[in-house]
């Protein structure tokens, strides 16, 4: 798989912050990786949608994760950049992380992150801290292969192991 790491943050974007979140996606996702392609970009709504197009129509990445920008602050935009981009929304994901999220902290009511698919690429919002993204990439890895697969246009196997 092809992957996309999108860090949104004004601080990590301006050199003032480190971003841990990013290396900590690229780390739990190498498993899978064929090829993984990193982006740090502020909270600025225009330059997220550039940058999840760019990964998405001109890279052909798979999968874009994102990390940051989905809380109640004034610029966090990251759902609102992810939600102009894509064709159709993937609510299922965000709501397992949240439900996932739910278990460790009943702060995690208040991420309003989404996914979606532009074309043959899903894109999920991700939370910023590098602890509850491992948490929410132990919700999310074992599905991508088939949405993957499925967003490929392969439909064989769709169904086949419901409830397993």
């Amino acid at each position: 798989m092809r992957f996309g790491v999108v860090c949104v943050s004004d601080r990590c974007a301006a050199g003032t912050h480190e971003d841990k979140s990013g290396p900590r996606i690229l780390e739990l996702i190498a498993p899978l990786a064929q090829e993984s392609l990193y982006r740090l970009v502020p909270d600025e709504k225009e330059q997220i949608k550039d940058v999840l197009k760019s990964l998405a129509d001109t890279d052909h990445v798979d999968i874009i994760l994102t990390t940051g920008g989905t809380g109640f602050a004034p610029r966090d935009v990251t759902p609102e950049a992810t939600t102009a981009v894509v064709d159709r929304l993937a609510p299922g994901i965000s709501e397992a992380i949240r439900m996932k999220s739910l278990a460790v902290t009943n702060r995690a009511m208040l991420s309003r992150a989404v996914s979606g698919i532009r074309g043959k690429t899903l894109i999920v919002n991700l939370p910023g801290s590098p602890k509850a993204v491992a948490e929410s990439l132990e919700v999310l890895l074992p599905v991508l292969d088939h949405a993957v697969e499925t967003l490929s246009g392969n439909t064989q196997n769709c169904g086949g192991s419901y409830g397993k």
